[in-house]
């Protein structure tokens, strides 16, 4: 694939260089075409982003991770994490690699600490509790406290609501997730780490952000992760 892609920038290259027939001035490459290739060149594909799943033992924080990057959920198949894991993933964002190193944390309580450590060098947390678990919703609160202690000042976070195909056995209602995430000011969607719901689109979003935060010049208007997912889901007629 790398060889195809060096073929087609070589074949890209070659056809904006070609000298002018018959005494014409050569056409310039189109603005879309400029755009993209200065999109490359203000980006750097050897950044790595680290991204973190916090949340309650249970929530469904790997098969998530999981449902993202193999595209399948192995049912019934993993006990609670022990301490910390990861997984590296590269996505395409408008044209360029974006890499993302995407780490899955312990929720019990004794792993606390190990998690803490890991907060300060994160780009992004994503949050997560489980629909069919009030407890899990209710200790939102005390994690973003914890987030805003040891992570980043400006780290991207986003609220996940995750087992939402669970309906018959549903707890915690989608406007609660949705008010909650307001009153923090940070994205919000729920997900299935078993049908995939929202999966990749909470990762992708997430990637566009960090992306955006390195390529943004000052007077570009600032990315916004909310509006963005709102209008995917918009886009995909859904509603979660």
């Amino acid at each position: 694939m790398a060889d195809r892609q060096q073929q087609q920038t070589a074949s890209t290259a070659t056809q904006q260089a070609k000298p002018a027939v018959n005494g014409a001035a050569p056409r310039p490459a189109p603005a879309e075409t400029q755009r993209q290739e200065s999109v490359h060149l203000d980006y750097d594909e050897s950044i790595i982003h680290k991204t973190i799943l916090v949340g309650d033992s249970g929530v469904g924080k790997t098969s998530l991770l999981v449902q993202f990057d193999q595209g399948k959920f192995l049912s019934g198949s993993f006990s609670a994490t022990v301490g910390i894991g990861f997984t590296n993933k590269v996505v395409n964002v408008d044209g360029a690699k974006v890499k993302l190193q995407i780490w899955d944390t312990a929720g019990q309580e004794r792993f606390r600490s190990v998690t803490h450590a890991y907060y300060r060098d994160a780009h992004a947390l994503l949050l997560l509790y489980d629909v069919t678990n009030k407890t899990s919703f209710d200790n939102i609160r005390a994690w973003l406290s914890e987030i805003h202690e040891y992570a980043q000042q400006d780290v991207v976070i986003m609220l996940l609501g995750n087992k939402a195909d669970m309906q018959a056995e549903r707890v915690v209602k989608r406007e609660e997730g949705e008010k909650l995430a307001r009153d923090f000011g940070i994205a919000f969607m729920e997900t299935s780490a078993k049908t995939g719901l929202n999966v990749e689109l909470a990762f992708m979003a997430v990637a566009k952000d960090l992306k955006s935060r390195k390529t943004r010049k000052p007077n570009d208007p600032k990315f916004s992760v909310t509006e963005y997912v709102d209008q995917e889901k918009q886009n995909q007629g859904c509603c979660s």
